[in-house]
């Protein structure tokens, strides 16, 4: 309870006031205290009021406007400290609390020193709860806060800039790191890698980082490997023409026909090579034109594999086709059957006399699978990854009947042209391969989509 600031001691006041006199005529005594707490009230700018503690009314008050109920919501016995208490009666009862009048809160303390008829009077003293401004607060404890508040600010930079600098050394050590591994991989060490280590954003930019130094590792030992095999794909047919060509022109050829053949073989072998690169090269720029159409690839695979059936037979090698109608996918349907094509001319021949080549197709994933699986010589683990590349070949045997080695890499353009995927999962060396095609079909997406 905040104290109410009287410039003169309310209790002596009341006790000077109850003049032995007095006390023998109880209505005249409470008149009389009323009359001498009215000029008090003025004097000392506070509110005065007698109250009856026993049915909660209010004999008395200065502003002349309160009632019992308003005044006796927020009473509450009040009991001095002990060191107020000293010096004074011990039979001084007290009490404390707030009410609210005409919008503003008031706080009171009360004494009692009255009994007229058996009913206990209090006389309380009361005046508006302080309100302080923050100008006024600042004014008043200035000198002792502003120290206070300027130590804060002292110990806040501090901390603020050896967190800034903490922040800064673990997010700038891995950007330097990251800067010399870059350097250093630009120069052709392609075995750089930065540690993946510190905050979750660092160690997620050190894997990023070191997943793209293996991509551009990959991509320039496939380039080599690309330039390698077309200078050496190249060579040797034109060698071969050379050869054959001086022989013709010297009368060296001892059949001058077979010569020629040969040299005619080896000239179309150069021709579809250059038109192989340069459809790779579209399908890898999209710039291939495709005339896309409604295509169901159960009836394409069926018609493929009827056109390769007789390459199988000459080769004593079973083809059997396991299809059946499928969803209609959007697709070019001359692309789509270069790709059935390359896929079963491959199983078919690299599967030796006796075995099989087994052509199917079914629905799954919303989708088309087309699914090519041999029992021929096989792909070894570490040729898998490989076996999409630019003439990348896993027969590593020259001569004239030896393919480009750009048909599985024209097919997977092909394939994800088409906005499908091509795999392919080999048991190992001499126990067959899988390829397996799956196309997205739109006719299917529909009907997920109504179902969900």
């Amino acid at each position: 309870m905040a104290a109410i600031a009287l410039q003169v001691d309310p209790l002596q006041l009341l006790l000077d006031s109850w003049r032995p006199g007095l006390l023998r005529n109880p209505e005249e005594s409470l008149a009389t205290i009323g009359d001498e707490l009215s000029t008090l009230a003025t004097e000392q700018n506070v509110r005065v009021l007698i109250t009856n503690l026993s049915d909660r009314s209010v004999v008395y008050d200065s502003t002349g406007r309160l009632d019992g109920d308003q005044l006796f919501a927020n009473i509450q016995n009040y009991r001095f400290p002990a060191e107020l208490r000293r010096g004074m009666y011990a039979t001084i009862d007290a009490l404390g609390g707030s009410f609210v009048d005409d919008n503003r809160e008031w706080l009171f303390v009360g004494i009692s020193g009255l009994q007229v008829q058996g009913d206990q009077y209090y006389v309380l003293f009361a005046d508006t709860r302080p309100v302080r401004t923050l100008q006024e607060a600042l004014s008043d404890f200035g000198t002792e806060i502003l120290p206070l508040l300027a130590q804060a600010v002292l110990i806040s930079v501090v901390i603020a800039v050896g967190l800034s600098w903490i922040i800064s050394r673990s997010i700038a050590r891995p950007l330097q790191t990251m800067s010399k591994a870059a350097g250093e991989i630009a120069d052709g060490h392609y075995e750089r890698r930065i540690p993946e280590q510190g905050f979750e954003e660092s160690r997620d930019l050190g894997q990023s980082f070191n997943r793209l130094v293996d991509q551009v590792q990959g991509e320039q030992r496939s380039q080599q490997d690309f330039l390698a095999n077309v200078s050496h794909d190249l060579k040797t047919p034109l060698t071969s023409i050379q050869g054959y060509s001086q022989a013709i022109v010297d009368g060296a050829a001892p059949d001058t026909v077979k010569a020629a053949q040969i040299i005619y073989d080896e000239a179309a072998r150069l021709n579809r090579m250059v038109t192989e690169l340069t459809d790779l090269a579209r399908l890898q720029a999209g710039r291939l034109s495709m005339n896309i159409s409604a295509l169901d690839m159960g009836q394409l695979t069926e018609a493929i594999g009827g056109r390769l059936s007789i390459v199988a037979g000459e080769k004593n090698v079973t083809l059997t086709l396991k299809t059946a109608p499928m969803p209609a996918i959007a697709g070019d349907g001359d692309r789509l059957a270069q790709v059935l094509t390359n896929l079963l001319s491959n199983a078919i021949k690299f599967t030796p006399p006796g075995g099989t080549v087994t052509a199917r197709t079914f629905v799954q994933n919303s989708g088309v699978v087309v699914e090519i699986s041999d029992t021929g010589v096989g792909i070894s683990p570490e040729q898998l990854p490989r076996i999409f590349e630019r003439f990348y070949q896993v027969d590593k045997a020259r001569g004239p009947q030896r393919g480009t080695g750009l048909g599985l890499a024209i097919t997977q353009e092909i394939v994800q042209a088409h906005g499908g995927t091509i795999s392919v999962t080999s048991p190992g060396e001499g126990k067959g391969s899988t390829f397996t095609v799956w196309l997205p079909s739109p006719q299917m997406s529909t009907v997920m989509r109504r179902r969900t």
